[in-house]
């Protein structure tokens, strides 16, 4: 038992090779997989009667709409489930659409293309710009180590997050990307703030990003994202209408209360504070209060760390895992954003060294997504939430280390 705890401890149970092989083990599956589950469909249509992206059908039921100049119909249940119907059969489940009209700037152009081509480009545009991300993050680490540039790629791809949002057609790796790509160009201001604005068709994941910038003092990026998100929404507006914006501010309040209060979706595909609680049986104003209080500690810790002269991996790494915390509404396949975490911390530990249980946590982060579904469904108990927490803690106790005088003279890994 000792060896055992030892063995988490210093993460020397998972070498080099076992990473490699271990997640190109997992890609192989997942390739298998999918071979499987698009040869036992029926066109469009897989095996459990959904169409083939689930999630993607209604971005592409929605986009058909707004090219026929129906945008405000896409937050209709009723029209725009009869449009994925008529797309997918009459049997299709309803898949809602709960997006800001920005977003229906790309689902209106997704929309132009055959359904299948318009879900691969998506799901292959997604993926590259994800692993181009990772790939700057990591650029240290591998100029470094050739061993470590030979293994990153696996590790990132077979990453099981990735998986899910391909399973469900959804913009996981879009998010993940933009916020990646504005922490990689924070000393472009302009770039940094484009990409965060780009990311307001996701307003629930900016509870935190704007708290950082302002503890930061970046002025010019919080500029740069208000004009981009304001232009974005000038030009919806300009080309869908102002019915489509009241359409979506209508339909929030049933969004709210059947998909997240109500837990519609199912509350184990939700890993976050306000899903727990509500899956362990609380009321919804208790969980609303649990996710608030959380919320309040994630900003409060993260003005102080980003104020801080920590590493600039811990900011970022505590970024992308506050993002996630923060909203109630945070589904299984958004812990791509994880990954982002997960890349900065492995570059700060390439560049200083690892410390206590770091591996570790770092392997429970990166596989925690193919089973926190499960686990919580069968046991009730919300993994997902408990390792992103772990992980925000374990980056907090690191920067309040930083700020301890080393008797060693330890170097700052300011700059890996």
């Amino acid at each position: 038992m000792a060896h055992f705890w030892q063995g988490l401890r210093s993460g020397d149970w998972l070498t080099r090779p076992r990473m490699r092989n271990y997640s190109l083990i997992l890609l192989a599956l997942y390739a298998v997989a999918t071979m499987v589950w698009i040869g036992l469909s029926d066109g469009l249509i897989d095996r459990n009667g959904k169409p083939i992206g689930t999630d993607f059908s209604s971005f592409y039921a929605a986009g058909s709409l707004t090219l026929e100049g129906h945008a405000a119909d896409a937050y209709a249940p009723s029209a725009h489930h009869a449009r994925e119907q008529r797309q997918f059969g009459e049997k299709t489940p309803y898949y809602s659409w709960n997006y800001p009209p920005v977003f229906l700037l790309i689902a209106a152009a997704l929309a132009l293309l055959p359904y299948p081509l318009a879900l691969a480009l998506f799901q292959a545009a997604g993926l590259a710009l994800y692993l181009m991300v990772i790939a700057a993050i990591l650029a240290p680490a591998r100029r470094r180590d050739p061993v470590f540039a030979r293994n990153w790629l696996p590790a990132a791809a077979a990453f099981p997050a990735v998986f899910i949002n391909l399973g469900h057609g959804q913009n996981g790796f879009m998010t993940a990307a933009l916020l990646g790509a504005a922490l990689v160009t924070l000393e472009r201001p302009v770039v940094s703030g484009l990409c965060i604005g780009l990311l307001c068709y996701k307003p629930q994941f900016a509870l935190v990003i704007p708290i950082a910038l302002l503890a930061a003092g970046r002025w010019r990026v919080i500029a740069s994202a208000a004009a981009t998100t304001m232009a974005l929404v000038a030009f919806s507006w300009l080309f869908f209408g102002t019915d489509a914006w009241t359409a979506f501010l209508a339909s929030t309040e049933m969004s709210r209360k059947v998909l997240l209060e109500h837990g519609s979706v199912g509350f184990e595909k939700l890993p976050s504070a306000f899903a727990a609680v509500r899956m362990w049986g609380g009321s919804v104003l208790l969980a609303y209060s649990v996710q608030a209080t959380l919320s309040i500690a994630l900003a409060a810790t993260l003005a102080w760390l980003w104020r801080s002269d920590a590493a600039f991996e811990l900011k970022a790494a505590a970024l992308a895992a506050a993002s996630l915390l923060a909203t109630p509404y945070m589904l299984d396949y958004d812990l791509v954003v994880a990954g982002l975490a997960i890349a900065y911390l492995a570059r700060l530990g390439r560049a200083r060294g690892f410390r206590s249980f770091d591996i570790s946590l770092l392997a429970a982060a990166w596989i925690v997504p193919l089973l926190s579904r499960g686990i919580a469904k069968i046991t009730g108990i919300p993994l997902g939430l408990s390792v992103l927490l772990l992980l925000y803690a374990a980056i907090l106790h690191h920067a309040l280390d930083d700020r301890k005088p080393s008797p060693l003279g330890a170097p700052s890994a300011a700059a890996a």
